[in-house]
């Protein structure tokens, strides 16, 4: 097949075949409307996130987007490079091929898609950027290194940056198609009726998880192309990409999934696997940058206390977790605190844990320094060592100004603590660090 032909199967708009977009392009995502709008940025928009968690969905809501205000459809080039015809081909053939048969000399919005596999990316975005092409870049990749020290030095002053995350519980309650009321809900006020619903939106939320394609898998399908992502990740974003020739980081992931929640240190895990201490310290930087994991630090401010302490692991989806996690019962704890978790990264708030006698779950830091300590209790049956946490901490030198503790139903101001269910608090008015 000739190359026009391969880049013309991904670019079916060329051909009027308008409804293959309206069908790639999916359902948007309002909390990532700011990304649609860096195409009038001369910038590269560079989106980054866990495989399959919609890049390429908004990558072709750009594309719709385009055309919808009148660009012509030639005009618009998407690359996956996912595609093995694709990807052993240089860029720059690519791009010359497209300019030579599609479009000679009008200006192009140039999508390329799982960038990550194609070496010297950057450096071919750079030239095009520093001769002043007329192009728009828009770059996506399944991994963190597309912004480490050497890209992100490389572009500096040339990118805009976006990472995209499952649906969070605010979008799925969208997606179920539940609309409570705005403006009452911020008042903390809530139908029975609605209530009923958000509540079992989240019992399916906390256990399948907000992949966006999962939502719509039959129920039957779900665990096993959860199963299926969770492979693709390993395989394709850790295996491959780092010349593994072993499934050791498959059973360590598997492990770290089963434990989520849990204290993390390279002696516990060696001792409970046969991995040495740089396979395993090699290994969980690789899941950081594949988004499949986060860690996060005991708070100090010492920052030799903070690295000697152990980590805490978290997964990046419930219903990945619970697909590939060896468990014999709902973790209905673990996986509260792991959804807690994820939402503080979605409101992009700088975020640790602590322990002294009782422990703290979640310690915020925000821009004035002041600190905000959360528990997760999901259960209505508060264990004293939740609270006797909360206020052990805030009796340390430091500036806690607030403490939660996150719920199942009960919602009380009591000791100066606030508690708040865990749907109120996921769906509350978001507060800027």
């Amino acid at each position: 097949m000739a190359l026009i032909d391969v880049l013309g199967e991904w670019n079916p708009w060329w051909f009027e075949k308008k409804e293959a977009l309206e069908e790639l392009s999916g359902i948007e995502r309002p909390e990532y409307k700011n990304i649609l709008d860096t195409l009038d940025l001369r910038e590269t928009t560079v989106i980054t996130g866990v495989r399959r968690s919609g890049k390429s969905t908004i990558m072709y809501q750009m594309a719709r987007q385009l055309i919808e205000k009148g660009t012509d459809p030639k005009n618009i080039l998407l690359v996956n490079f996912e595609d093995e015809a694709l990807c052993e081909k240089p860029i720059e053939e690519l791009y010359e091929e497209y300019k030579q048969k599609i479009n000679q000399d009008r200006k192009a919005f140039i999508f390329l898609d799982e960038v990550q596999k194609k070496q010297g990316w950057e450096k071919w975005l750079r030239k095009k950027y520093d001769l002043r092409t007329d192009a728009k870049f828009v770059v996506s990749g399944s991994s963190s290194h597309l912004l480490k020290k050497e890209y992100s030095t490389l572009l500096t002053g040339r990118i805009v940056s976006f990472e995209i995350m499952p649906l969070g519980f605010k979008e799925f309650i969208k997606f179920s198609r539940l609309s409570p009321d705005k403006k009452m809900l911020e008042k903390g006020i809530v139908s029975k009726q609605d209530r009923f619903k958000i509540q079992n939106a989240l019992e399916n939320y906390l256990e399948e998880g907000g992949f966006p394609e999962i939502f719509f898998k039959d129920p039957k399908q779900k665990r096993l192309v959860l199963t299926n992502y969770f492979e693709d990740i390993i395989f394709k974003d850790v295996v491959d990409r780092f010349n593994i020739k072993s499934r050791k980081p498959k059973e360590l992931a598997k492990y770290l999934a089963t434990n989520v929640t849990g204290k993390t240190s390279l002696r516990s895990l060696r001792e409970t696997t046969d991995l040495s201490y740089g396979q395993i310290k090699e290994y969980l930087g690789y899941y950081l940058e594949a988004f499949l994991f986060f860690e996060i630090n005991h708070f100090s401010y010492s920052l030799k206390e903070q690295k000697t302490r152990p980590s805490k692991i978290y997964c990046i989806d419930n219903g990945l977790r619970n697909a590939v996690a060896f468990k014999f019962s709902k973790d209905e704890g673990k996986l509260a605190e792991n959804t807690v978790l994820l939402e503080l990264k979605r409101r992009n708030l700088e975020t640790y844990y602590w322990k002294n006698k009782n422990e703290v779950d979640f310690v915020i830091k925000k821009a004035d320094n002041s600190l905000e300590a959360i528990n997760v209790s999901y259960t209505d049956e508060i264990n004293e060592r939740e609270i006797k946490g909360l206020q052990e901490f805030k009796k340390q030198k430091n500036k806690t100004k607030k403490l939660t503790l996150i719920t199942k139903n009960t919602e009380k101001k009591e000791n100066g603590i606030n508690f708040i269910p865990l749907w109120k608090w996921l769906l509350e008015k978001e507060v800027k660090a």
